[in-house]
């Protein structure tokens, strides 16, 4: 089977939300949180942090996390997981966990990495939801008021992403069609080593640019994207952008209960 690799990218230097990995989240800190869910995988993937701060890997390293120092320079958190790529000679497989993702099921890591170990030719690949019923009214009615929140992703027979947006897509000309097919992106992905450093060497695209969306690149340079399609099983989606946020992870951890 191939060697997989989580790695949580982990920065403390964030200008709107600094030393966020420490952050408490339900009496536990964001970063503690992030490395119990990489481990609760039934796939066998060993799980690594990655930050640039001597403070936070002592602070992980005594909860009993394995963690990869990494240059102060890297500008995203794919920057850092490439880098820390390359100080694991032995994985072929890297899983990008974002270090604020508090609310992400392992079953939906589980998936994604399944995918890539059964089909060797999938490049890079990441996870979708099918929004139904309500969610999908719900979805819909935010985007006409004009949110950026939530990226869609439609893609071919083969699964291979054709596009993600922050528009809402595919665009329906009966609205509100209960059949319509919108997928929900969820901002995690997984990697082939050597597509994970071609990747972080290109430069931003006009898409990209145009979009905000990082995985844009990708698709603009051909590497192909495998969407995965996963299941919360009940379970909310969400994360810790800003210190606001936290409140409503906790009450969705206080109705939902843990991840690990």
């Amino acid at each position: 089977m191939t060697s997989c690799a989580i790695v949580i990218p982990a920065r403390m230097a964030s200008t709107r939300f600094p030393n966020k990995p420490l952050a408490l989240i339900h009496g536990k800190t964001m970063i503690e949180r992030m490395w119990r869910i990489s481990t609760k995988t039934a796939c066998q993937a060993e799980s690594f942090i990655a930050t640039d701060d001597e403070n936070l890997k002592c602070f992980a390293e005594a909860f009993g996390a394995r963690v990869l120092m990494t240059s102060p320079d890297c500008l995203t958190g794919t920057d850092r997981v490439a880098e820390a790529s390359q100080l694991l000679s032995q994985h072929e497989i890297f899983f990008s966990l974002q270090g604020d993702a508090v609310l992400t099921p392992p079953w939906v890591i589980e998936k994604v990495l399944q995918a890539m170990q059964s089909d060797l030719t999938i490049e890079m690949a990441t996870p979708a939801v099918r929004l139904t019923g309500q969610a999908l009214l719900d979805f819909i009615e935010s985007k006409k008021k004009g949110s950026s929140s939530g990226t869609t992703v439609v893609f071919d027979q083969k699964g291979n992403a054709l596009y993600f947006s922050k528009a809402l897509i595919p665009f329906h000309r009966i609205a509100d069609h209960p059949d319509r097919p919108v997928y929900r992106h969820i901002g995690l992905y997984a990697y082939r080593k050597n597509t994970l450093l071609q990747l972080s060497k290109l430069p931003e695209g006009p898409l990209e640019k145009s979009e905000k969306l990082e995985q844009l690149r990708a698709l603009e340079n051909g590497i192909p994207i495998r969407v995965v399609p996963v299941d919360y099983q009940g379970r909310t989606h969400g994360s810790v952008d800003r210190p606001e946020d936290i409140a409503f992870v906790e009450s969705i951890i206080a109705k939902e209960g843990e991840l690990f």
